[in-house]
């Protein structure tokens, strides 16, 4: 074997991590292969020059369902002379690679080694309760390229390198909530901010990587009906089902189906389309999927295809010299990568900054041949998409309730400042 598996700075990153550790790595820096290279070196084993390991324990491998179902992980495994199939695994434990759906189904294991691929654990859920049962009683690390959008995001690995005893201990210590917001909590302050960077950086391993990629984000203006917008924000009115709207996602939703429904979308898709004839297009609802099926594209001389990647259809990229990929964020915004185009568009917005970051490396690869990415951000100039875009350029998720709290607030002034 040789001894180029991992490059300079993904040996680096190996020296550096530790148990209970997050390794940092942008999309397609490697993350896989070098924590298995981590796992590899606490078992007896070296990289250069390559040695084996020596008895080492079960691996579990906790990632998308996407990553699994690819067999990703299977090219990496073999690099290190290990797979889940026990004729083909050099050693004598077991080895399983698993969605987080089904995390669940190992919170018992213990005395076994766990590699967490993407950040899953935020929040209160099952996922996090099964989490951290599983740090309790086995090795572990965690790989994200995005690692936590506000420091609550970073409560369950607190909690399971021993930093806090319980999430309240966190809140008490950290959190000022805002006392006028009494039908949601929303976070005013956070104090103790010196010691909470200690901690994340002690758990975060940074593992930098050199592109030759240059990125060109490109912003699209779009129109929206004003009227519809207006009345709708006026009269807090449902006019599709004709009923009054009743929370602030419902609200969301119907102001961004004014604003992402408007024809100069996809008038904007068209002359993309004809100057760049292999496009990546990412959208949030199935209304958006309607329009973007119908639309007329231009007669470039060449055969267009299709193709999707969502909760209806789960296709490859196109093969040919002109085509369209259709992927929904929440379904195909990780796991997967394409070097077949230097094109992506967002059509419309995802709330998370995180999930827009996951996008946008899907084409940003380390093995592209191109150089130039470009990427079409369509927006208008709504509200609505102000605040969103205002939220990831500050690397944070948009809030629907904090934005209609907003909107309540002023109420008094114009609706709209386009």
């Amino acid at each position: 074997m040789s001894n180029d598996i991992l490059n300079e700075r993904q040996l680096d990153a190996v020296s550096r991590m530790h148990n209970g550790c997050i390794l940092h790595g942008g999309v397609g820096s490697g993350k896989s292969r070098t924590a298995l290279g981590y796992f590899h070196t606490q078992y007896g084993g070296s990289i250069v020059p390559f040695k084996p390991m020596e008895s080492p324990p079960d691996l579990y491998i906790i990632t998308t369902a996407r990553k699994r179902d690819s067999l990703e992980w299977l090219s990496e495994l073999a690099l290190y002379y290990m797979s889940p199939e026990i004729h083909a695994n050099y050693y004598q434990n077991l080895i399983f690679i698993d969605s987080w759906n089904n995390i669940k189904k190992y919170k018992k294991v213990e005395n076994a080694f766990f590699i967490f691929d993407e950040q899953r654990v935020v929040g209160k859920g099952a996922w996090v309760k099964a989490f951290l049962r599983i740090a309790k009683h086995n090795q572990w690390i965690l790989l994200s390229a995005t690692p936590g959008d506000t420091w609550q995001d970073y409560i369950p690995v607190f909690l399971a390198n021993g930093f806090y005893q319980s999430k309240r201990e966190f809140i008490e210590m950290h959190v000022e909530y805002d006392p006028h917001c009494r039908d949601y909590p929303k976070v005013r302050a956070y104090h103790g901010i010196k010691r909470l960077e200690r901690l994340r950086d002690k758990l975060l391993v940074e593992m930098p990587v050199e592109r030759h990629t240059i990125h060109h984000d490109i912003d699209i203006r779009c129109d929206y009906d004003k009227q519809a917008y207006k009345f709708v924000m006026k009269n807090r009115w449902n006019t599709l089902k004709e009923e009054p709207i009743t929370s602030a996602a419902e609200l969301c939703y119907e102001l961004r189906r004014i604003v992402n429904s408007d024809p100069s979308r996809a008038r904007a898709i068209q002359d993309i389309f004809a100057n760049r004839h292999r496009l990546i297009i990412f959208y949030n609802y199935d209304y958006e999927l309607d329009i973007l099926r119908n639309i007329e594209l231009p007669d470039i001389g060449k055969e267009i295809e299709f193709a999707e990647w969502n909760g209806h259809m789960h296709q490859p990229v196109p093969d040919t010299n002109a085509w369209v990929y259709l992927v929904q964020y929440n379904a195909g915004a990780e796991a997967w990568n394409c070097i077949k185009t230097d094109t992506i568009v967002f059509y419309s917005q995802n709330y998370s900054y995180k999930v827009m970051a996951q996008a946008t490396g899907r084409i940003d690869r380390l093995n592209t041949p191109y150089i130039d990415l470009y990427y079409y951000h369509l927006r208008s100039m709504s509200n609505i998409d102000l605040a969103i875009s205002r939220a990831l350029s500050e690397k944070k998720k948009f809030n629907e309730s904090n934005f209609a709290f907003f909107l309540q607030s002023q109420k008094a002034k114009p609706v709209n400042a386009a």
